[in-house]
């Protein structure tokens, strides 16, 4: 009998963001398919093949529109000690430690189970992340990328706050987008008009 063990895979949106310049909660945000944001990015996550997805907020923030039908996993930032989306992740890898992780922004209103798919097939055997390149600066997109939960500690104890500093002094391998927009994330009411253009 073989003891090969499949490696859960665990979703997370990131929705803690204090949205200022935005001026109103992005997660919340109404997309054009009648979903707010934070539950379309949820609903996302299952359906690429995430066995359980999670929520992240801040610890004093309200659950986002969008969850009368479902009760969403929830992992808050520590009490006061919130670092940006860096809290979000190492949150979620000390809740479940055992787990990869798929982990999106709340606010890429282009993104789409086809550009997750293809992420998580594109893995290689002992990567500690996958992402994909801007199509703005060929820099790493690291809010819709795969942590191996073996990066734990090198992104706990690794001296860098910003998640896309930690995949450019690690090498990440990036992949080139599949679909134009995809990954475009609507900081501001400018943004948010043109990303929901038909």
């Amino acid at each position: 009998m073989s003891t090969e063990t499949t490696t859960p895979l665990c979703g997370l949106v990131l929705a803690g963001g204090r949205s200022s310049r935005m001026g109103t909660d992005k997660a919340s945000l109404v997309h054009p398919d009648g979903r707010a944001l934070g539950r379309r990015a949820y609903d996302l996550l299952g359906q690429a093949g995430c066995s359980e997805v999670y929520l992240s907020l801040r610890a004093d923030q309200e659950l986002p529109d969008g969850f009368a039908e479902v009760t969403p996993n929830v992992l808050r930032d520590p009490e006061g000690e919130s670092s940006g989306p860096l809290s979000g992740i190492l949150a979620a890898m000390d809740a479940r430690p055992d787990a990869d992780w798929l982990i999106v922004a709340c606010d890429l209103p282009k993104l789409d189970e086809e550009t997750l798919r293809h992420l998580l097939a594109s893995r290689r055997e002992g990567e500690l992340f996958l992402a994909y390149r801007s199509e703005f600066d060929q820099l790493p997109e690291p809010l819709c990328t795969w942590y191996s939960k073996d990066a734990k500690d090198l992104i706990a104890n690794g001296g860098y706050h910003c998640p896309r500093k930690i995949l450019i002094r690690n090498e990440c391998r990036l992949l080139d987008p599949i679909r134009q927009g995809a990954l475009d994330n609507a900081n501001t009411p400018e943004d948010w008009e043109l990303s929901t253009k038909p």
